[in-house]
């Protein structure tokens, strides 16, 4: 049943994907940035979106090209409904950040269109109809933004569609640095290999299982050793100015670090918030070092997820 409120409003975080071993099949939600998306019930029948602001008039408001109306086509397709909504989109993340730009304009979309006909759906099937969204943006429906998008926390996206909500370490924190630089998620799917050694897969594996153990046992130590990236940061890194060195200063006093996403932004792993605080200001540092502008972000985990606005 659809809600009486005319305009239902959710704001969808940033994410970080990856995590450095996990490609493709891990990600986590951090407080800032994100988008918020507005749908209004229109009589037409069709989605228009009448207005898209903060992306520098980048975004098409083909309802066919966009990722949050197709996110919500979908839904309304899978569900039956023939409902028109108009709809505003204001980006408050830059586009091609490697934050889940596209993703948080996805998620938004149909938390709103779901909150809007009285949540018939759990949020946690939500996800696939999000999913078609990242589709549209980089050809690949994957879940790794998406899914902590609207469910908060760290997941565990498994290639059947399985969703594994990860517990979140006490006292962890995220540090993500982006550069003003854009690095499109098609580029950055280009420069992967195709086939990686047996070896390598073999690490990379164990990382991943190491990294999942970590944060069910509050192991920092393992955690250090896990977060470890042998197949995309080696090519990746090459596409964001200063990698290596923002990567060193913030090992002095991180965890962890690595690319958020397809990058350019690189997270870092921080234990509590003085340790999360002296890395941010040692990756900045370097970042002003080489006059390389960037935004600095200092979060927790964010545990909520993309939210209704009252």
């Amino acid at each position: 049943m659809a809600t009486k409120k005319k305009t239902i409003r959710v704001f969808a975080p940033a994410t970080v994907a990856n995590l450095a071993c996990g490609f493709d099949i891990m990600g986590l939600a951090i407080d800032e940035p994100g988008d918020i998306v507005e749908i209004t019930p229109n009589k037409s029948g069709d989605l228009f979106i009448t207005k898209i602001t903060g992306d520098g008039k980048k975004l098409s408001r083909n309802p066919f090209e966009n990722t949050v109306t197709v996110s919500i086509a979908a839904f309304l397709q899978h569900s039956g409904l023939k409902q028109g909504f108009d709809i505003v989109l204001h980006k408050q993340m830059p586009l091609g950040s490697g934050l889940g730009s596209s993703a948080a304009s996805s998620a938004a979309g149909v938390k709103a269109v779901n909150e809007f006909f009285g949540k018939p759906l759990k949020t946690k099937e939500l996800v696939k109809f999000a999913m078609e969204g990242e589709r549209v943006a980089c050809g690949s429906a994957h879940a790794d933004n998406v899914a902590p998008c609207l469910l908060g926390g760290i997941v565990l996206c498994h290639p059947s569609g399985e969703l594994v909500e990860l517990p979140v370490p006490a006292g962890m924190h995220l540090v993500v640095v982006h550069p003003q630089v854009e690095v499109l998620t098609r580029d950055s799917r280009a420069v992967l290999p195709k086939q990686i050694a047996l070896s390598t897969g073999i690490q990379q594996w164990a990382n991943t299982a190491a990294l999942t153990s970590s944060l069910y046992t509050g192991d920092y130590d393992l955690m250090r050793l896990a977060l470890q990236d042998l197949v995309a940061e080696p090519n990746r890194g090459k596409l964001i100015p200063y990698f290596t060195d923002i990567k060193s200063a913030a090992m002095q006093h991180a965890i962890g670090c690595s690319i958020s996403g397809s990058g350019p932004s690189v997270f870092a792993i921080a234990k509590g918030l003085p340790a999360a605080k002296q890395t941010a200001k040692a990756m900045e540092a370097v970042c002003k070092k080489f006059k390389l502008r960037c935004t600095v972000y200092v979060s927790k985990v964010n545990r909520s997820g993309a939210k209704v606005l009252r």
